[in-house]
């Protein structure tokens, strides 16, 4: 599916690798072996691999910007590994952003995922005064203010306690769960702790 390198021992790159809605996957990568590119690639922001990524039988190569527009906002969602939230935001100004864009969630529902993942009261701090463990959880919640088929973590809790990541990890199943939709997370070492189908090594 992916091609990468020339000389590599993969489970992805140089093979064909399909994942399936309703499912839940653990990439294992050493770091610098190229996990993030691998998001990337599946969300449609790079395009310089070799071989073929297919969504739905498709070649993602041949969607326009707005098929990728609409994708972005009710098949695929992401949380990228330097998370890409604006500083000058509050928590939830960022959040809410990606809500407007998709309508997903109520208000009561944004702020009780604040309250679970014991940040409620940083909801109105600007998101430049928070931790990276914090700033993880915000974007976590702005992953999850959308409708989604797949759900890319890319190392979600690098800098979470075990605690802190045991709650995400339930809310990001029970949101899953509700959409019937795919999990996929890259780790380099520390994952969520999650009943993952299948655990590949990149």
């Amino acid at each position: 599916m992916f091609a990468e390198r020339n000389v590599v021992t993969s489970d992805v790159w140089h093979q064909q690798c399909v994942l399936q809605k309703g499912e839940s996957y653990l990439i294992e990568a050493a770091s610098g072996t190229g996990k993030s590119s691998l998001c990337s690639f599946l969300y449609g922001y790079r395009t310089d691999y070799q071989g073929i990524i297919t969504f739905d039988g498709r070649n993602i190569r041949s969607f326009s910007v707005s098929e990728w527009t609409n994708i972005r906002q009710h098949t695929l969602s992401i949380l990228f590994q330097e998370l890409r939230l604006f500083d000058e935001l509050t928590a939830f100004e960022n959040v809410q952003l990606k809500n407007s864009l998709t309508n997903h969630k109520k208000k009561k529902e944004m702020l009780n995922m604040f309250d679970i993942l014991d940040i409620a009261d940083k909801a109105d701090v600007p998101v430049s005064r928070l931790s990276f463990g914090q700033q993880q959880r915000v974007a976590l919640i702005r992953a999850l203010c959308q409708p989604f088929d797949f759900i890319l973590l890319d190392e979600p809790i690098s800098h979470l306690d075990d605690n802190n990541a045991a709650v995400m990890a339930q809310l990001l199943a029970e949101e899953a769960a509700r959409q019937k939709a795919g999990i996929i997370v890259t780790s380099i070492g520390k994952h969520l702790n999650l009943t993952y189908n299948k655990v590949l090594k990149l």
